[in-house]
């Protein structure tokens, strides 16, 4: 099994009351970056500071990489429109960050950056893959390719009370400037992405159809976004088994509607609990009170440590020591 991380930037994530990946506007185009190397090496390596929420809310990175620590798993990281370099060892998909969703075409190179993941996911040689995302904005941009695709058009957030009102306000602006409604380019996976979509989902999507056309099991770690990957996936006529792991963060956010979603694209569900609210910690509360829910593939590293009878008392232990020793290197500097 291999663990595929897809980073990459849209100026969507911009628009104020977005989303809460990064604790500034400016800091969110830091944060696909971070979250590689800290999946990586266990710490930021190009910037100095961990990715947190406005609120202080660490990056999902700190449990992914916690679960790595526990288990050892294969690890690629993909270059899918990264905003500012990362030292991590990547994969380029060779596209730029994607525009506002509100542009015309937000993302120019869409068919490029589908068709070489696709290349991608059919070179690797692995009988399973899990494949996770890092791109702030990406729930909204989720939610224009699930509209125009004519889907169930529900996205969770990483803040605790979901601004979907406004993120359907950007997105019927979206629709309309691309001159299209809701549903409108229903089969039409590339033009979707090309309209109202990014370019983590470009490289997702595509890696999991090759993925899907050469053999390998191919599991979507992560909630909505992550769902309208599948969508798109659906949309080229793919019709073979696909899962998604998600958390619980996930689950009970209602406006998500991740089960409901997910059985409309004929899409299996494991959804794990990691328990955080057992510890009173700050690796941890945020995500009890509603925050971040999921992103960096965290749904999918829960979901392998709890198949390898790792408990989820270990992991939370983990979750603290990455958590300690990334705050511990913040003090240093």
């Amino acid at each position: 099994m291999r663990f595929v991380l897809v980073g990459g930037n849209t100026e969507t994530a911009r628009i104020d009351g977005i989303s809460a990946a990064g604790a500034t506007p400016e800091g969110m185009a830091h944060t696909p970056s971070a979250d590689l190397e800290i999946v990586t090496y266990g710490q930021p390596v190009s910037t100095r500071t961990v990715p947190v929420s406005p609120s202080g809310c660490p990056t999902p990175a700190v449990v992914t990489r916690a679960v790595f620590e526990l288990l050892g798993f294969e690890r690629l990281a993909v270059d899918s429109g990264l905003a500012c370099s990362t030292s991590a060892p990547t994969v380029s998909i060779g596209v730029g960050p994607g525009q506002d969703v509100r542009d015309a075409t937000p993302l120019p190179s869409a068919a490029e950056a589908f068709e070489t993941a696709r290349r991608l996911g059919r070179q690797l040689p692995d009988e399973r893959l899990m494949v996770g995302e890092t791109v702030p904005g990406g729930t909204t941009t989720a939610l224009g390719v699930l509209t125009a695709l004519g889907e169930r058009p529900t996205v969770s957030s990483s803040l605790p009370e979901n601004p979907l009102a406004l993120k359907e306000a950007v997105i019927e602006m979206a629709l309309d400037v691309s001159e299209l409604s809701p549903g409108d380019t229903a089969g039409e996976p590339v033009k979707t992405l090309k309209c109202v979509g990014d370019p983590v989902l470009a490289t997702v999507a595509g890696l999991a159809v090759g993925a899907t056309e050469s053999g390998t099991d191919v599991t979507l770690a992560g909630g909505t976004q992550m769902a309208a990957a599948a969508a798109l996936v659906r949309h080229f006529g793919i019709d073979d088994a696909l899962s998604l792991a998600t958390t619980v963060f996930v689950l009970e956010d209602e406006s998500a509607a991740i089960e409901e979603l997910a059985n409309d694209l004929a899409v299996d569900v494991t959804v794990t609990d990691p328990g955080f609210d057992a510890h009173d910690h700050p690796a941890m509360n945020a995500y009890v009170a509603g925050e971040a829910k999921e992103g960096v593939g965290m749904g999918g590293a829960l979901a392998l440590a709890d198949r390898a009878d790792a408990t989820m008392a270990a992991v939370r232990e983990q979750v603290i020591a990455v958590y300690d020793r990334l705050l511990d290197r913040g003090n240093d500097r």
